[in-house]
């Protein structure tokens, strides 16, 4: 069996060639307590941090990638975001981790310090902005609001702060996927080729980032989908330094609708299945609510497995951001990933899979309400229904953190808007 040259939520594998092209050399680069930061100076400020914007990496394997997040940032064929804020006369920062899977309040630290130097390398007194995408909103809100709190730490010196499609309320990873993930990795976990993969997607979900950000997480098949204990003890932390940064404007976007219109995915249906040389009717549902099998799993010879579900949300229909893995195959999405590891196992997937699902519900984007509620979740978003100052929401659910000109420019123009 052959590993897929695939990195879930992230780039290709170690010791595998890059998917994407090389960023352009930064103009500066600090090495930080935990991270990188890499600096591209607006044209209009000749080589000097003038107006810093912090642009933080969110949640993948390993450390921080430069050529996929100039990618993501400014080569996506949608909008140059990098591009648009130097033209509006801003210093773009873009701040990556060692481990992008280390608790959010760690990297938080790292954020820290990058604002810390930030600060001490701005010509001028031009107030900073820090945001993030994905994970990365949540990490610079923990270090923003903590930085308001701690005596011991520095003023921000921060007038807006910006999230992309961050999970404020959680995020979705399916049940079933999580289940069949392990279960794979408990079965073939030390094949050559294939295992290391397996592991390494399973690690992932059981990563401390990933426990933090789930609403329901299992850490083997057999256990019930809850909060683990990492993410009671981050929302914990989050209350003790109140939340949000008080002294700044907090703006966000949502890679889903605003219009509670889902993104047609069915509830309770079947997802994926397979039957071949290592699985045998083996099958994974999108999420129902009340009592459900969401899986069953059984290793061709074996005993199956079904793991059940109870008072969930009918989520992976949802509006929001759509989860998505990339691939130089092309990028597929939460089920669209289990049929290929179940392809690589020497199986036969029926064709009929449901590739994606929501994985960042709108209201959990723009902190609107609770995605446990499964009313809230298909609910309009009102204009005041959110914890952020101003929110825009996008006009179709697309892909988790997907740079579109309708939301870079949306926060562009919030963040000159804000000098003003």
């Amino acid at each position: 069996m052959s590993a897929p040259v695939v990195d879930v939520w992230g780039p290709v594998a170690p010791g595998t060639r890059s998917m994407f092209s090389a960023a352009p050399e930064p103009h500066d680069e600090w090495s930080l307590a935990g991270g990188t930061a890499w600096v591209y100076y607006s044209p209009l400020n000749r080589r000097q941090l003038v107006r810093p914007v912090i642009l933080s990496d969110g949640f993948s394997s390993g450390s921080s990638n430069l050529d996929q997040l100039w990618h993501g940032l400014e080569e996506n064929g949608a909008y140059r975001f990098v591009s648009e804020l130097h033209a509006s006369g801003r210093d773009v920062i873009i701040l990556g981790y060692d481990d992008r899977t280390a608790s959010i309040t760690a990297n938080a630290d790292t954020v820290t310090d990058c604002i810390r130097r930030a600060i001490a390398e701005r010509v001028g007194r031009a107030k900073l902005v820090v945001g993030g995408f994905s994970m990365g909103g949540l990490v610079t809100r923990y270090a923003l609001a903590k930085m308001e709190q701690d005596p011991s730490l520095p003023d921000h010196e921060t007038s807006l702060y910006f999230s992309y499609d961050t999970p404020h309320q959680g995020a979705w990873f399916p049940v079933a996927l999580q289940a069949f993930t392990h279960f794979a990795t408990d079965n073939w976990g030390d094949t050559p080729g294939i295992g290391p993969v397996l592991r390494q997607f399973s690690g992932l979900l059981n990563s401390p980032a990933a426990k933090q950000m789930a609403r329901w997480h299992i850490e083997k098949v057999s256990d019930a989908p809850e909060q683990a204990s990492e993410r009671v003890a981050f929302l914990r932390a989050l209350d003790e330094v109140g939340g949000w940064p008080r002294s700044v404007h907090k703006v966000g976007v949502a890679n889903g609708v605003d219009t509670g219109t889902g993104n047609g995915v069915e509830a309770g249906a079947t997802a994926v299945k397979c039957n071949g040389d290592t699985l045998h009717d083996t099958w994974l549902k999108t999420q129902a609510q009340g009592d459900q099998v969401v899986a069953r799993l059984q290793k061709t010879g074996g005993e199956p497995v079904s793991v059940r579900t109870s008072g969930l949300p009918e989520i992976d229909g949802a509006p929001g951001g759509l989860f998505t893995v990339p691939s130089p195959a092309g990028d597929t999405g939460s089920f669209g990933l289990a049929a290929l590891l179940m392809t690589l196992l020497g199986n036969t997937v029926d064709p009929d899979v449901i590739t994606t699902s929501c994985f960042i519900p709108s209201i959990s984007a723009v902190a609107a309400s609770e995605i446990s509620d499964p009313k809230a979740l298909y609910r309009p978003i009102a204009p005041d229904g959110s914890a952020l100052d101003s929110f825009m929401c996008a006009s179709r659910n697309e892909g988790h953190t997907t740079m579109t000109e309708e939301l870079g420019a949306w926060i562009v123009n919030e963040i000159v808007a804000v000098e003003r």
